[in-house]
């Protein structure tokens, strides 16, 4: 009974090809939803692939309908040992983006995971599949990873876990929200582990420990009903593109830095920059080239992206773009995202920028209400985290690249905020996957160094359950 039993197991399992043979079967559910014509396959992903081998590690599996009326179930397991020990809770989601059949190189379809030689270029053989990275071969790990575990120690974890499994990540986690508020007393942990996203890069193990906040808004600008010839009434209308664009500057200026002084962030906290110092963004193939001037002047590229806050226009339009005619427009709009770390106020995201646009002359333009993700942040010193950067280290002899949080968003302020809990993710993506386009895929040498590193992290779990802080 021992950590190197136990990642010995995950890895056995893993060159034997049962765990290829698992993903793909994962893999071939269609699991879309965005797609309402999938509805059954989210219900059957749940009912018929993950509560079967749940329940075969010794979890007592809950299917729940969602509390959003025609959004997707969720599903609870449980697994107590003894209510003395510590409980993890562990995550995943089991939809997918639709699947761009046809769009696929080499003919591959989507549905089948399909194994690919590395090239010159691409040296690491890779999987094919829609969902292999976003979420399925993700949550698979650590399934595999409590399984090596318990069989390893005899039939135990050494440890409480609980699963919670949402099928609507992809579209927003519709009732996620709603559901932990309700169910608080049946999710109650002491800690959050769980996979999404990429590592920082392929061959660097990454821990985070949230994500920055986003929220989109609208800004539109209506002056009149119709267009009017630009000969005749050029310089006596205003042009609300024009109106609009310099709106726009007034709020993030050309070199990309944030004016709306309620809505920058507080300064980056120091144990959040020492661990940022260790970080470096971009360099791998495939990835643009990082303006060195655009941003916040004093940071580094890294610290720009997570530990700051962005406002990007993600859209703008007016007139006919595609064909251009000699008229004034009637009206302008644009889309606006606020990327954002924890300490801003973007509760008030909207009073923010209504009363910076009305100082600088530009009132009359509308805003929409935001719909806000909260940004989330676990204290880089948290024993937890301290737990899973000294096992995984030890386990793969590299330093884990450690990020505060992550630049974009997913649904941890949920876990965070409604369950109270210190979230610790661990991914076993890269950042090059091409999830959420055709093509998507995973690197099974990153997969089987996740599989054996999670199981050395659980079996330590056990180890240290004694003396682990407890909620």
């Amino acid at each position: 009974m021992s950590q190197a039993a136990a990642v010995d197991h995950a890895q056995a399992l893993f060159d034997s090809g049962a765990f290829f043979d698992t993903l793909a079967r994962r893999v071939a559910r269609r699991t879309e939803s965005q797609n309402p014509e999938r509805a059954p396959e989210l219900q059957a992903y749940l009912a018929d692939e993950l509560k079967p081998v749940l329940e075969a590690q010794g979890f007592t599996v809950t299917l729940h309908a969602n509390p959003e009326a025609g959004a997707p179930p969720l599903l609870t397991a449980e697994r107590i040992e003894d209510p003395a020990l510590p409980t993890v809770l562990f995550y995943g989601h089991g939809d997918v983006v639709r699947g761009h059949e046809g769009q696929w190189a080499e003919g591959r379809d989507p549905w089948t995971l399909t194994p690919a030689a590395g090239t010159d270029r691409w040296p690491n053989d890779r999987w094919y599949g829609r969902g292999a990275a976003d979420n399925k071969a993700q949550h698979s790990i650590n399934l595999a990873a409590l399984d090596a575990v318990r069989q390893a120690r005899g039939g135990r974890l050494g440890f409480n876990a609980k699963w919670l499994v949402e099928m609507g990540e992809e579209t927003g986690s519709p009732g996620l929200a709603a559901f932990c508020t309700a169910e608080r007393a049946r999710l109650a942990a002491d800690v959050l582990i769980a996979s999404d996203g990429p590592r920082l890069r392929a061959d660097r193990p990454t821990v985070f420990l949230g994500s920055r906040g986003v929220a989109n808004i609208d800004l539109t600008l209506h002056c009149r009903e119709g267009g009017h010839h630009s000969g005749n009434w050029g310089g006596l209308l205003r042009n609300p593109g024009t109106v609009l664009a310099n709106a726009i500057a007034c709020l993030v200026d050309g070199r990309g830095v944030l004016r709306v002084q309620g809505l920058r962030p507080p300064p980056i906290p120091a144990n959040v920059r020492a661990a940022l110092a260790d970080i470096q963004v971009g360099g791998g193939p495939g990835d643009p080239a990082v303006d060195a001037t655009w941003g916040e002047p004093g940071l580094t590229p890294t610290e720009r992206v997570f530990g700051w806050n962005t406002l990007e226009v993600l859209a703008f339009g007016c007139g006919n773009p595609a064909a251009p005619v000699n008229a004034i427009p009637a009206s302008a709009r644009a889309t606006l995202q606020l990327r954002f770390v924890v300490g801003t106020d973007a509760a008030h995201l909207r009073d923010h920028l209504q009363a910076h646009l009305a100082a600088h002359g530009f009132g009359d333009i509308e805003l929409s209400h935001p719909v806000v993700m909260n940004a989330t942040r676990l204290d880089p010193d948290n024993a937890w985290v301290r737990l899973a950067l000294d096992t995984l280290e030890q386990a793969t002899g590299q330093k884990p690249a450690l990020l505060p949080n992550l630049g974009g968003s997913l649904p941890n302020d949920v876990f965070a905020d409604i369950l109270g809990l210190p979230t610790v993710w661990i991914p076993h993506s890269y950042p090059a996957c091409s999830q959420h386009a055709p093509n998507e895929h995973v690197l099974p040498v990153v997969l089987r160094e996740g599989l054996a590193m999670t199981t050395a992290l659980l079996w330590q779990v056990g180890e240290q359950a004694a003396v682990l802080p407890r909620r």
